[in-house]
């Protein structure tokens, strides 16, 4: 499937022109075309039985989605319900699908129109027992079964995507021996970051929420955060497909935080859709099948007689009940009398189509609430005025002036700054301007951009291999910091009375900040409420709480529920930080052999507190014992080599720096995989081999192979291109997905260089839906050509110099390229990784098409800084 699309993260103010970097390399020759490639088979299907019947206590969904908002103190409604559960899974599918092109049989041609639903056995099952609810939730797993399938590798068991991890798991147990700790690729081949995740919720996959309401809508309790990737409608798509309902029929409203998921609501790693796909088909499945039972039993005849379409189940002669008339009769069917089987692939008629985002229209008009739009009763609009330098401490306060300003309701200090709070936004920020404050330096106070380089530096490990008669190629290469820079800022409410709070904030890790907001007030988990509100962007910055925290600080301290708001300013001097970094790779070669490949990877310390720790722990892997940080283990199963580039080695030290650093965007492969892609570049030059010829000729996967083969052909590479202008090529795979892009690239202007095309071809299994897959892959574009050509954050004596969007140069309309063309492989298994998948080759691409237009090759990143 080929699309045409462009885009940018957000259009802005001008570019300021700023002069290039220096730096000397080799002229660049112009490349040729090269060859085609093939694809692999997927893991057969599973099968299990059906089980008991837990009664408990849950809210109801139909009552939630009815209130506009949640007042302090405000009482809910707690109605009683059985909670339907499912011993083991039924078989799933993961088939290879045909392309995008082709027919799907049972396709009516538009969106919610829907197939028959799969066959069914004869016997209708009575429900047992009497209810009068309305509604009824459906389980995916029981507890025990899962967890002794998670140990044990049970095939019939688990679903597709934990049978790979399981198995993964256990081939890891060899591969993890001391050489494979020292960094050798091949650990993300045989386990990567997504199956150890996986691997770390199966014990409470089981533990997924689906509800069909009286009005006949399905909601899907998502224990994930939505900031934009389009999760919500992924998720929308699998349940409606497998339900036979109407996508505007269903609903993915997000989870509060859920302690009892253990692990299993990270949002991070490319890994929702991967780890999601098989619990909510397998959900949505199971509800079918108890709808047609309840069905079957109302009129009296066969279940294998009748079919789901259009949100009911219909029979032949034409009778039709809608999936909410029969919800309550549903929730009494413990052994359904079809089997609660996911659909082949050639029977779905959503998933693998383009769809448009089933919250667009509200985003568009403003009905989609933010935390910033929450009307929480009370809740004072709430600022903090913060120290000169990063991690200052207060030294001295008066607030006289600012407590006598009008609409000033409190002034209260907290660890990191001064909380003023006010009856608006704007008096509060006047009121913090005339704060008189003065700080203690911070403990990096004395530290710029160069001081931090020589650290890095001086950080290596010497190279194991001295080159002696070998003929080698050295590169050294720096990355500064970079702001993550979400469109929407951090906001928080928070409601701390005695003994309770209450938060409301879009959080990827909300059971890490329950239990840490709980231990600073001083309360038990379970006194403290988390409710994930949706979040305007994050690319790795709202893993981490730092507003909802300092919220709930300010609210205990001020005795009122508040509404805090970071600035701009905020986020960008004292938020988190991708880490700068500096890499070492040497490569030997001869007979036109790569013979070793060593890179070096030094990093300010990566703050991974954000529950990753735990689960890892969860999924069996003790560091400790493995003699290994957890940035290591992160390290160890992301990072890999792709090409056969004969011994290759890979070693990550960490400056531990007291500095606000976290996951941004692909986190260690945003830096690793473009200094590797740039070395291949010039290893090639340097060997007299063509660019996309050397990799095609050493990459170890025939998909690979088949993606530089699209983008080659589609961008038609190697084309006679004016002087100052030229092609630019990059590859990556990771976390079960694979992408390559090739850019233009006009430099001749050095001091404003444009990306002018961009040519896409990913291979990610099954899309569950293009159009996002695009978006994602269109981001991650803007995002390689901001942080290869414009982005970053300078540190000057402490303090991080930019402030703002106007003197941090992200990506705007302008610098984006107005065509790009984007090629998305047929199906080849289950879903893999896509929400970071893209941004090491866009910048690689970006990176080695401006070394080929100005003849140079940068070591220094951004290059115009």
């Amino acid at each position: 499937m080929n699309s045409r699309t462009t885009g940018a993260r957000c259009p802005g103010r001008a570019v300021p022109d700023r002069s290039p970097r220096p730096s000397e390399a080799p002229s660049v020759p112009a490349p040729t075309p090269s060859p085609q490639a093939d694809a692999s088979p997927p893991p057969p299907s599973r099968r299990a039985k059906i089980g008991h019947v837990d009664p408990s206590v849950a809210p109801s969904y139909a009552q939630r989605r009815s209130r506009s908002g949640t007042g302090a103190g405000a009482v809910r409604a707690r109605p009683i319900r059985r909670r339907l559960r499912l011993e083991g899974l039924p078989p799933i599918s993961t088939s290879i699908a045909p392309s995008d092109s082709a027919d799907h049989p049972g396709d009516s041609g538009r969106p919610g129109a829907a197939p028959d639903g799969p066959a069914a056995h004869d016997d209708p099952a009575v429900p047992t027992g009497s209810t009068d609810r309305r509604r009824f939730l459906t389980y995916l797993l029981a507890a025990p079964t899962l967890t002794v399938a998670a140990r044990l590798g049970l095939d019939a068991a688990a679903p597709a995507s934990a049978q790979a991890a399981v198995r993964a798991a256990a081939a890891a147990q060899d591969a993890s021996a001391p050489p494979q700790l020292l960094g050798l690729p091949g650990i993300p081949d045989v386990l990567d970051l997504g199956d150890a995740m996986i691997l770390a919720g199966l014990p409470t996959a089981h533990l997924l929420v689906l509800e069909i309401t009286p009005a006949g809508r399905a909601a899907l309790h998502l224990p994930r955060l939505e900031v934009g990737q389009g999760l919500t409608t992924a998720i929308a798509m699998l349940v409606a497909d497998e339900l036979d309902a109407e996508l505007t029929d269903v609903d993915v409203p997000l989870s509060d935080g859920r302690p009892e998921l253990l692990f299993n609501q990270l949002t991070g790693g490319s890994n929702s859709v991967r780890s999601l796909y098989d619990p909510v088909r397998a959900a949505a499945a199971a509800a079918r099948a108890r709808l047609v039972t309840a069905a079957a039993h109302r009129w009296n005849v066969p279940a294998s007689g009748l079919r789901t379409a259009g949100s009911a189940v219909l029979a032949p002669d034409g009778r039709r009940l809608g999936f909410g008339e029969l919800a309550a009769d549903a929730a009494s069917v413990v052994v359904p009398a079809v089997p609660a089987t996911p659909k082949p692939a050639d029977q779905r008629r959503l998933v693998g189509r383009p769809t448009g985002r089933i919250d667009a229209r509200d985003i568009v008009t403003g009905r989609a609430e933010y935390a910033g739009d929450l009307q929480i009763p009370g809740a004072a609009p709430t600022v903090v005025a913060r120290p000169t330098t990063v991690n200052g401490t207060l030294k001295s306060l008066d607030a006289s002036v600012a407590r006598a300003m009008p609409g000033v309701l409190a002034v209260v200090q907290i660890p990191s700054g001064v909380a003023v709070l006010a009856e608006t936004f704007d008096q509060a920020l006047k009121a913090r301007d005339a704060l008189r404050t003065t700080w203690t330096p911070g403990p990096v106070a004395d530290l710029s951009d160069a001081d931090v380089r020589a650290k890095l530096r001086a950080a290596h490990a010497p190279f194991l291999l001295p080159p002696l008669l070998t003929p080698y190629l050295d590169g050294e290469f720096d990355f500064a910091f970079v702001n993550h820079a979400p469109m929407e800022v951090l906001t928080a409410v928070a409601d701390v009375r005695p003994g309770r709070a209450e938060l409301w904030f879009a959080a990827q890790s909300p059971i890490i900040a329950q239990q840490t907001i709980a231990a600073e007030l001083g309360l038990p988990q379970s006194a403290v409420t988390v409710h994930v509100v949706r979040g305007g962007g994050s690319f790795g910055r709202r893993l981490f709480f730092d507003a909802a925290l300092e919220a709930a600080q300010i609210s205990k301290a001020a005795g009122r529920p508040v509404k805090l708001m970071w600035t701009r300013n905020d986020d960008m001097r004292h938020g988190r930080m991708r880490p700068a970094s500096h890499h070492r790779i040497r490569a030997t070669y001869g007979l036109g052999q790569v013979l070793t490949w060593e890179h070096r990877a030094a990093t300010v310390r990566t703050d991974l507190s954000h529950g990753l720790g735990e689960a890892l722990t969860g999924a069996g892997f003790n560091l400790s014992v493995a003699g290994i940080s957890l940035a290591q283990a992160f390290f160890l199963l992301t990072e890999k080599n792709p090409y056969n580039v004969g011994i290759p080695t890979q070693l990550l030290a960490e400056l531990p720096l007291q500095l606000h650093t976290g996951s941004w965007r692909s986190v260690y492969s945003g830096t690793v995989r473009v200094a590797d892609e740039i070395m291949m570049d010039e290893l090639a030059r340097r060997m007299g081999q063509d660019e996309v010829a050397f990799r095609r000729a050493r990459l170890r996967d025939a998909a690979g192979r088949a993606l530089l083969d699209t983008v080659a052909k589609a961008g038609d590479w190697g084309r006679p291109m004016p002087a100052g202008q030229a092609q630019g090529v990059g590859y990556h795979e990771e976390n079960g997905g694979r992408v390559a892009y090739l850019v233009e690239l006009d430099a001749t202007d050095r001091a404003n260089p444009r990306v002018t095309k961009a040519v896409i071809a990913a291979d990610v299994g099954q899309v569950v839906n293009p159009r996002g897959l695009e978006a994602q892959l269109t981001g991650a574009l803007s995002d390689g050509i901001s942080v290869i050509l414009l982005a970053g954050n300078h540190l000057d004596n402490g303090t991080f110099r930019e402030g703002s969007y106007a003197d941090f140069h992200y990506a705007r309309q302008r610098n984006t390229p107005p065509a790009v063309e984007i090629h998305l492989m047929p199906p080849s298994g289950a879903p893999g990784g896509a929400g970071e998948l893209g941004v090491p080759a866009a910048s690689a691409a970006v990176a080695n098409a401006y070394a080929r237009a100005t003849g140079t090759s940068p070591r220094s990143f951004p290059i115009n800084f």
